[in-house]
């Protein structure tokens, strides 16, 4: 159905609207960040000049580097596990039918219900009488969990979706379960599978709760660890905070950006077979 003249501006106003109600508060931190700390009040504002310095002061002073290298440790082994095996079990759930698989793939969604805070403390006590507390498996593992209840339930979906014939025809030929699943299956999923892995990135990459109550150690923080406590300390340095916030959010951002069409795609749904 084609839109009138009139539906057409006013569907372009709303979303004009909505970006900037989104975009504007972005270029407050931005310009923030590059305004000289004497001038700046924490308001919108356009600074008379540019102080890329605060940039440099605020990684010196934050120790960032060592804060965004454990985030990038723990960011690539949560999305390398849970790609795997959010691929194997939703192969698994939509192929195959086994006793008790209605049952489990149920408890799997309630638990993406669960907040950090309904598990935090009994996963405390029980990774400190392992001895895993204080360590990248203490973020790893539970953030894995936390994020294999969604990969699961998307890839079986996408999965339920894939053409039976082809897979029929695939084992005709011989193929096994293994190889219909990586060389017949996943490829076309491409855009599926990066947008699930894009948003487990972005949820782990932003996790603060089990960092805060699992990690002592500084060397072990996480970026937004590492921004709370920066943050603390320049309570009223708007511009070294601002700057701050930046660097924790622009690997995010960048990554994002770069794939924004297969996010798209995998979002829109469809699975390319060419």
């Amino acid at each position: 159905m084609k839109l009138s003249r009139r539906e057409v501006v006013a569907n372009n106003v709303v979303l004009i609207a909505f970006s900037l109600f989104a975009v504007i508060p972005l270029v407050g931190v931005l310009l923030s960040s590059l305004t000289p700390s004497v001038e700046n009040s924490g308001g919108f504002s356009i600074p008379k000049s540019l102080v890329f310095s605060n940039y440099g002061d605020a990684w010196t002073q934050g120790s960032f580097g060592s804060y965004l290298m454990s985030s990038v440790i723990v960011t690539v082994a949560v999305v390398a596990l849970t790609a795997v095996l959010g691929i194997f079990a939703g192969f698994g759930f939509s192929r195959f039918r086994f006793r008790g698989s209605g049952i489990l793939f149920g408890l799997i969604v309630i638990g993406m219900a669960l907040p950090s805070e309904a598990f935090i403390i009994p996963l405390y006590f029980n990774l400190r009488d392992v001895g895993l507390t204080d360590s990248y498996w203490a973020l790893i593992l539970p953030q894995t969990a936390q994020s294999l209840g969604f990969a699961v339930f998307w890839m079986r979906n996408q999965f339920r979706a894939f053409p039976l014939e082809i897979i029929e025809a695939a084992r005709l030929d011989g193929a096994s379960d293994t190889r219909v699943l990586w060389q017949i299956m996943v490829p076309p999923m491409i855009s599926q599978i990066g947008t699930m892995l894009l948003l487990v990135m972005m949820w782990t990459w932003n996790e603060f709760l089990i960092p805060l109550v699992m990690i002592v150690s500084t060397s072990r923080k996480t970026a937004p660890l590492g921004l709370a406590s920066f943050q603390g300390q320049h309570l009223t340095n708007y511009s070294l905070l601002s700057a701050a916030g930046v660097m924790v959010a622009i690997p995010v951002v960048l990554i994002y950006f770069s794939m924004q069409k297969k996010f798209i795609s995998g979002v829109a749904g469809g699975i390319s077979l060419r």
